[in-house]
């Protein structure tokens, strides 16, 4: 754990996913409350960038003889999240940001069908990001291809399973079986 902890990379991670906020939260703010359009596009244009950025960092401290650890796992997990669920997030945040900051319509909150079609598109960026993750993993395996030091990679195969087994299970299916349809109107009296 303290080597985790104290890893440079461990350290990019957290710093990748600071700029990620931050460009985003400049973009929107410059957006709406400074409606500077060409502005906020260059900098939420900036967000894929954070995982470019922290994927040169991982290939080379990987390639300067680094040994493959937890923490080369988390940046291959990180990046096949981020690459498959950041436009949602932007997408999520913007929709706030305009109804918050520029009399957008309200976020919808869905229910019955709609909900349990979002839950099932989630479900399956989340095995998208599972596979992207993997391969990352796998080919880092591939590139470093010392058997002994490539376990910890190896590692985080079956913890993607789980993720997407338990994304299942409490996201599309549990809508399936205890979502509830639209809420009902009071009956007006």
């Amino acid at each position: 754990m303290d080597e985790f902890l104290n890893s440079p990379l461990t350290a990019a991670i957290v710093a990748c996913e600071i700029g990620f906020w931050v460009f985003i939260a400049a973009g929107l703010l410059t957006r709406y409350a400074l409606r500077k359009q060409k502005a906020s596009t260059v900098l939420l244009a900036l967000v894929p960038v954070v995982d470019l950025v922290l994927l040169v960092i991982t290939v080379i401290d990987l390639m300067n003889g680094a040994t493959p650890n937890v923490t080369h796992g988390l940046a291959a997990v990180y990046l096949g999240f981020s690459v498959v669920f950041g436009p949602s997030m932007v997408e999520w945040a913007d929709v706030r940001f305009a109804h918050r900051f520029a009399g957008g319509p309200r976020p919808e909150k869905l229910y019955g069908r709609a909900k349990a079609r979002k839950e099932w598109r989630e479900w399956g960026k989340c095995v998208l990001a599972c596979a992207i993750s993997a391969g990352l993993l796998l080919l880092a395996i591939v590139v470093v291809g010392k058997s002994g030091h490539v376990e910890p990679l190896w590692g985080w195969l079956p913890r993607l399973g789980t993720v997407t087994g338990l994304w299942f299970v409490f996201g599309p299916l549990w809508q399936e079986i205890f979502g509830s349809s639209a809420p009902k109107k009071e009956a007006s009296r």
